[in-house]
């Protein structure tokens, strides 16, 4: 019979597409995880991995015994952690996956009461804007917005239901180039624009007493969304032109007068976040945990 260690290192191998992967979520190293996947290739006298040195995939029989192997490991994993439920506290780890907006505007007021509640459980947050697959990625759960989250989840709000997206420039720069009185008036202004990592870049939604206009921006500056944001904000703060982002994420700078809000009477809505996992019967216990602790904070 296979060692399970050897079949847990080739489930974490082929869920996260190579060596490094998976050695960074399991918390050991390539090599060691290489030499598991062959000792189980030299017990069942199959190849179930192709190894090249820019990726690693599944072979045919690679893909059979995975898709035979994670309802089984799952069902292992919710077997172990009902030992869980006769702790004092829960206890073990929580990995999320969650945009930079997430992490920066909402995670800071959760996590420390949380951790504080929960001392025994470790919190993994992976900070990551490009739309992953929550299972294949090794995370017990994500944050995202209801037009990016995958289907048939169990989706819970976090933080504040409504969000806006707010206009900004310093006021270098409107006085320089004078207040925008509608949305098309940003036809003729400098704005500084974002890219999704897909190759997207979306344009300015604005909408007003059931009226909505959108602009295609134009700009000499591009910024990767997530990310670069900040760059993009320390632009404007410079006078560079004008930036679009999340009403609390340049709320600091207008309080203290370096940002100057613009069109604000124009600035869209919109839900907020959700935590999301898959639905199934026994949540582990550090995700049931945080799943019953999002409703107590208030926002």
């Amino acid at each position: 019979m296979a060692d399970l260690q050897d079949i847990g290192a080739f489930v974490a191998v082929a869920k996260h597409g190579g060596f490094r992967g998976a050695a960074r979520m399991t918390g050991n190293s390539a090599s060691q995880l290489s030499e598991a996947v062959r000792r189980l290739e030299a017990g069942l006298g199959v190849r179930l991995l192709n190894r090249t040195t820019r990726s690693v995939a599944t072979t045919d029989a690679g893909q059979r015994l995975l898709e035979q192997l994670m309802p089984a490991l799952g069902a292992v994993e919710s077997a172990l952690d009902v030992v869980n439920g006769f702790r004092d506290r829960p206890a073990g780890r929580l990995r999320l996956n969650v945009p930079l907006s997430v992490s920066k505007l909402i995670l800071p007021r959760i996590i420390p009461p949380f951790i504080a509640a929960y001392p025994d459980i470790c919190l993994e947050i992976i900070v990551d804007d490009s739309f992953v697959d929550l299972q294949r990625s090794g995370c017990d759960a994500g944050v995202r917005y209801e037009e990016h989250m995958e289907l048939d989840m169990v989706a819970i709000p976090i933080g504040p239901r409504r969000q806006r997206f707010a206009l900004a420039a310093s006021p270098g720069y409107l006085r320089q180039h004078g207040l925008p009185k509608r949305p098309e008036d940003l036809l003729r202004h400098t704005c500084l624009r974002g890219r999704f990592s897909s190759g997207t870049m979306p344009d300015w939604e604005f909408e007003h007493k059931g009226k909505k206009v959108v602009i295609k921006p134009a700009g000499p500056l591009i910024v990767s969304l997530g990310a670069g944001a900040d760059l993009k904000v320390d632009a404007a703060l410079a006078g560079s032109g004008l930036v679009y982002l999340f009403e609390d994420w340049l709320k600091p700078y207008m309080e203290r007068g370096e940002l100057e809000p613009v069109l604000e009477r124009w600035w869209p809505s919109f839900n907020g976040p959700s935590l999301y996992y898959p639905g199934r019967r026994y949540l582990p216990a550090p995700l049931r945990a945080f799943a019953d602790f999002i409703p107590t904070m208030r926002w």
